[in-house]
């Protein structure tokens, strides 16, 4: 029984991974619920994000990676093996062959912290790969011949945007503004606003439910409830399409910011081939109603929404794996 090679989206918010041969085998939110006093794993993933806000003192609820790297390096090791274990890809003899992707502007440290992590719970090689490369070629788009494709890949922690040519990055930005923050961004307006403390998972749901980023492009509106400020005591509001733009627009300028830096740092013939081919939108925030427009609209090309936004990194580690061999490696991996 020979060990079955595995890719990772090893995500602020989820966890994917892919085993080669099976597909998408796992889909998970990253995080760990942990008893203080022991510092022994109660719960991982979804069992565990069912405890975020809701949990007695000795037992906390742990998102181990921050802004797309590790933050708490035993429990992303927990974390991880727990998984690994889960989906029992170990061979009699052999370990699984790891691929684990990134974001691009990352430190050598960071990647250092990557790598043992996932030695540490059950890798025998392990390979390093930029998200937006990943998430590219799991979108679909071919990134090996000389022409530009533009990605912006929008996750939990950090928004990646990157031109490839020749299976490679020509340039790229990874920025510490994507989904955490802009629930960030909705709990707090809602604070000052309303003199009302919502949990960060009610703040995802108004995202999902009736949040938008394009101006006029919904208007629907939404119960919520919380602790009032005040009283101190629960109270029920009713917020809008409208206001949530309000609150998420600095959020969205950052990544628009950043798609434009990018653009005018691409060589002229890669620019064309940009306005031709249009710029691929992957991650959960590409499902944020009214992004592909507004990314359009400010960045004057065209926006395509990929089949499968939330799992195109997971679909791109699978396709590298079946090409293992073939793939050039940067130095640094």
């Amino acid at each position: 029984m020979f060990a079955k090679d595995i890719g990772i989206d090893l995500g602020t918010a989820n966890v994917l991974i892919h085993v080669k041969g099976q597909g998408i085998v796992l889909n998970e939110p990253s995080v760990v619920a942990i008893e203080k006093n022991s510092n022994k794993v109660l719960a991982v993933g979804e069992e565990a994000r069912k405890m975020v806000g809701r949990t007695p003192g000795n037992i906390v609820a742990i998102r181990p990676l921050k802004d797309g790297v590790i933050a708490d390096f035993d429990v992303t090791e927990s974390m991880l093996k727990h998984f690994i274990n889960k989906l029992n890809v170990k061979g009699f003899l052999s370990k699984p062959r790891i691929l684990i992707c990134c974001p691009t502007n990352i430190t050598s440290v960071e990647q250092k912290a990557i790598r043992e992590a996932a030695e540490k719970s059950g890798g025998k090689k392990i390979y390093l790969e930029e998200e937006p490369k990943v998430a590219a070629i799991g979108a679909g788009m071919d990134i090996f011949q000389p022409s530009g494709n533009m990605v912006v890949d929008i996750g939990g922690g950090t928004s990646d945007i990157a031109v490839l040519s020749m299976g490679d990055v020509v340039t790229s930005s990874s920025i510490k503004m994507a989904g955490d923050k802009m629930d960030n961004e909705i709990l707090n307006y809602v604070k000052r606003q309303y003199k009302l403390l919502i949990g960060e998972r009610t703040a995802e749901d108004i995202k999902i439910n009736i949040g938008t980023v394009f101006h006029d492009s919904r208007n629907e509106e939404m119960d919520i409830r919380g602790r009032d400020m005040v009283s101190g005591l629960p109270r029920t509001i009713t917020v809008r399409s409208k206001e949530i733009e309000e609150a998420l627009h600095e959020s969205v300028e950052t990544i628009v910011h950043a798609a434009k830096t990018v653009l005018e740092k691409t060589p002229p013939e890669l620019s064309a081939d940009i306005i031709d081919r249009g710029i691929m939108l992957t991650g959960g925030g590409a499902l944020l109603h009214g992004m592909d427009q507004l990314l359009a609209e400010e960045l004057k090309v065209p926006v395509l929404i990929a089949e499968q936004p939330m799992d195109a990194v997971a679909i791109g580690t699978g396709i590298m794996l079946k090409n293992m061999d073939r793939i050039s490696r940067r130095s640094f991996i």
